[in-house]
């Protein structure tokens, strides 16, 4: 069973019972795309339109008390005003997106966007009232689900809203994980291991330093990502089209955005310049770039465990979790699985950074038509990067063995050691001691025996892990 619904092109067959119309069925056919839509920014579509609708009301209220039968202007009932309110709060929760059919990937500046949600809105109201879908002569997609909106203020303005709600969680997110290495770097803090500098062994160093350098870039990231709802609450929603306001009730262009405040309870506000709110999404590119900074942090220390814990060092200075079997055909084989899916989740970010910076130059006097793929984009780092820090502190952090008896005897056994006799002893002969130590693969105090170059008691000092570990040389140390 088929409606028939029309539009100025023309006319189109729509399933019966279907909650989308003949705008969503033709973006549909124009954008063949598998891309699915991001969630979150359906759901934020219907709580922006719920404050529209709550603002109306207000004004419909306010303008009918003041005037009466004297206001020249067609308002919306009571019960249809109702049943889109009904429609929104339902969208907002997540309810009718099956009926969402348009992908991610379009064109149009987010129009199609906007209206697959009127249409579902509209249909559902309408379903809600006792009538049919497609009955737009009592519950119209356009004239009532779209009232005083545009495309153009209100995808933009659910793009802040589910991208703000996103970040929270993320921040609570990397928080965790920097906890955790907090307290990798407190039972590390003394625990010898070599230093690495280009993939060669390097100055002394211990597991506490490595963790708190982790902790550090972490801490970082949660305080940058902890302002970019600051850097994004500016919103145009009230503007229309163009940020101008015009055919919009000064009254709901005040209105709406408190509305909405009061229903997200996010620290928005509405731009003091809508056209310039509407025209320029620089925001987007300033928050993608923090975004951005915590894949590249990312991706440095899931590839540190994963050089750390392969088979390629000599001792493992650590071991990770077996959380799935690593091969087909080799048994017993455990892969560094959570690091790869960090590393390739930040390049994907990374993909996404210069798709988003290309696209938002791409915007054109008053619009910006990629909207769509900008916003797209953004969620999808920031869910990436939320996925990121919970699987690396439940499937990697939490699990991590750090072997110490490896790490310090590696430690004794490297030639790097000899740095610390410097002071003591001069470079070149220092250097003796460490040719010695990888002739004949002997640590550092049989090395030592043979050639005698510092009494043995005060060589144990010099190297004792506190002073090993402090910043730089008293005189008594030596």
């Amino acid at each position: 069973m088929f409606r028939t619904e029309k539009d100025s092109l023309g006319e189109k067959l729509v399933p019966a019972e279907a909650l989308y119309g003949i705008h969503s069925l033709r973006a549909k056919e124009n954008f063949p795309s598998d891309t699915p839509f991001q969630t979150e920014w359906y759901q934020a579509g219907g709580t922006v339109k719920l404050a529209c609708y709550k603002a109306y009301k207000k004004f419909r209220d306010a303008a009918l008390k003041k005037y009466g039968e004297r206001l020249h202007l067609t308002t919306i009932g009571n019960d249809q005003l109702d049943a889109l309110i009904f429609a929104a709060e339902e969208i907002s929760r997540g309810k009718y997106i099956d009926s969402f059919i348009i992908p991610a990937m379009q064109g149009g500046a987010g129009t199609s966007i906007n209206m697959n949600l009127n249409e579902i809105i509209a249909n559902a109201a309408l379903v809600k009232t006792g009538n049919k879908p497609g009955d737009y002569h009592i519950i119209d997609p356009v004239e009532h689900a779209n009232i005083y909106q545009s495309t153009n203020d209100v995808i933009p303005t659910a793009l802040t809203v589910a991208v703000m709600q996103l970040m929270n969680q993320l921040e609570k997110g990397i928080n965790m994980l920097r906890q955790k290495a907090e307290e990798l770097e407190k039972s590390g803090r003394d625990k010898l291991r070599p230093g690495f500098t280009q993939m060669q062994e390097a100055v002394p160093s211990s597991f506490g330093i490595l963790f708190g350098s982790w902790n550090e870039a972490l801490s970082r990231d949660w305080w940058r990502v902890s302002k970019c709802n600051e850097r994004i609450k500016v919103v145009n929603l009230g503007g229309g089209a163009a940020g101008t306001g015009v055919s919009i009730p000064r009254f709901f262009i005040m209105e709406v955005v408190p509305e909405l405040r009061r229903l997200t309870n996010l620290p928005l506000s509405q731009s003091e310049n809508l056209p310039d709110a509407t025209s320029n999404l620089d925001k987007w590119v300033e928050i993608h770039a923090i975004l951005k900074a915590h894949a590249v942090n990312l991706e440095k220390i899931a590839a540190d465990i994963r050089l750390l814990a392969s088979d390629l060092v000599k001792e493992r200075l650590f071991s990770i979790p077996a959380v799935q079997v690593g091969s087909s055909i080799m048994p017993g084989k455990v892969n560094p699985v959570i690091s790869e899916f960090v590393i390739s989740s930040s390049h994907r970010i990374y993909a996404n950074d210069q798709l988003i910076t290309s696209l938002c130059g791409q915007g054109c006097l008053e619009l910006n038509a990629y909207l769509p793929s900008i916003g797209n984009a953004i969620i999808e780092s920031i869910k990436l990067l939320i996925s990121a820090d919970q699987t690396l502190l439940s499937n990697l952090f939490n699990g991590l063995e750090v072997n110490e008896t490896a790490g310090y005897d590696a430690l004794l056994k490297s030639p790097s050691l000899t740095t610390a006799l410097v002071p003591s002893i001069g470079y070149n002969r220092a250097a003796d001691l460490a040719k010695l130590m990888r002739e004949k693969g002997i640590d550092i105090f049989e090395a030592n025996n043979i050639l005698g170059l510092i009494d043995d008691v005060r060589m144990r000092k010099v190297l004792e892990p506190g002073n090993l570990l402090k910043l730089g040389f008293m005189l008594e140390d030596i």
